[in-house]
């Protein structure tokens, strides 16, 4: 059996060739690449643990009385083995900010930023590592916000109400929400401890006009069974047209999509949710009429906006601190540290006015990352001059 084969004029091969080697010679990573990552991601990994040993102490100080009451095993399991990372999530552009200034000002104190620019790496070519790097801060940041820390959250929180300070809700009045389209669900008072609803009622509409009423003196939750109510003393009324059937009972077990988390809203409770579950519980909510979920609103975009702020960040921390200045050190420290809290307070700030309706959640969330874009943008181009 022949074989055949093609032969490809070298001509028509040369752009393919150059184009490969151009491709090649982009996204090499050289040993100078290899040698910023390592100092970026080493001196972030310094910082965070640093900053964690003294919020640990200070919390330690703060709550002493109830790690003194709470068993070891739940402190340490419980406890720390959340908030620690929890914080550690939360304060990563605040890390990545000052590994930045730190590591690029010893290396332009060194004169060694003057060295790799003087062998013709371009200021924009110097710029990559440190992308990929803050690539690496906020692929893990992404992973963390949005999958791994909320889950144990639940038990972190638990412990504060236990035996810190309890801010769970444990009873509501007048609770008036949509079950589902169509059914609209009356609690007069709800006692979370015993997960029993008194002077419960149910309408069902089928467009402006009422269909049936279900009312009950009391409506106990099965938290064993989602969705499980059972009506104690209830009546059922039934209307058609100018026709009205009444049903009585003792005791009926029902189907009703809604349970106490629907309605006993806390502090934090959206810390305890990954994105996706975020996404399906505001989704929800807002299905039902429910008011007070800007904090859930917020949470999920926040937990977007902090991975792109390592990206900002980076930009601006490198911009301020590859020139070495007169002052050394010290200065671009101190100037990385004014403008790190300013973007954490500015975002507290703009958040606040997604609270009070100002704004979209959305909006108030990316508002520190577009004025901090520009603020590293203008950095950027007057630093490669």
């Amino acid at each position: 059996m022949r074989k055949f084969s093609v032969n490809i004029p070298p001509i028509l091969l040369s752009p393919f060739r150059k184009m490969r080697g151009a491709w090649r010679r982009v996204w090499r990573f050289t040993i100078l690449d290899r040698y910023i990552l390592r100092q970026f991601l080493g001196t972030y990994l310094l910082a965070t643990l640093l900053f964690l040993a003294v919020i640990a102490m200070f919390d330690v100080t703060e709550k002493l009385d109830a790690f003194l009451t709470a068993p070891l095993k739940e402190t340490l399991f419980d406890y720390f083995a959340s908030f620690l990372p929890y914080f550690a999530n939360q304060l990563s552009p605040l890390f990545v900010f000052i590994s930045v200034i730190f590591f690029t000002s010893k290396l332009a104190g060194n004169s060694e930023i003057i060295a790799i620019l003087a062998s013709g790496v371009s200021y924009r070519r110097l710029l990559r590592p440190y992308m990929v790097g803050a690539a690496v801060l906020a692929a893990l940041t992404f992973a963390l916000s949005n999958y791994i820390i909320p889950p144990t959250n639940t038990a972190r929180i638990a412990y504060t109400n236990k035996y810190v300070r309890n801010k769970s809700v444990e009873s509501g009045t007048n609770i008036q929400l949509m079950a589902s389209p169509g059914n609209v669900v009356y609690i007069g008072r709800f006692e979370n401890s015993n997960k029993t609803a008194y002077r419960f009622s149910m309408d069902r509409f089928d467009g402006k006009t009422i269909r049936s009423r279900l009312t009950a003196r009391v409506a106990r939750y099965d938290s064993t069974r989602q969705y499980h109510w059972r009506m104690s003393d209830y009546i059922i009324r039934d209307f058609h047209g100018m026709e009205e059937k009444v049903t009585i009972g003792a005791s009926i077990d029902t189907i009703i999509p809604i349970e106490p988390k629907d309605f006993l809203i806390a502090a934090n409770d959206q810390e305890t949710l990954t994105t996706p579950q975020l996404s399906d519980y505001i989704e929800k909510q807002r299905m039902r009429g429910v008011a007070n979920i800007k904090a859930f609103e917020i949470e999920r975009e926040k937990r977007y906006a902090s991975t792109a702020a390592a990206f900002i960040l980076t930009l601006i921390g490198m911009s301020l601190s590859s020139r070495k200045v007169k002052g050394g050190m010290g200065i671009n420290i101190g100037i990385g540290l004014a403008l790190s809290f300013s973007y954490i307070l500015f975002s507290t700030v703009t958040s606040s006015l997604a609270i009070n309706g100002l704004t979209t959640p959305f909006i108030a969330m990316e508002i520190p990352n577009v004025v901090y874009l520009a603020i590293g943008i203008y950095l950027f181009r007057r630093a490669s001059r």
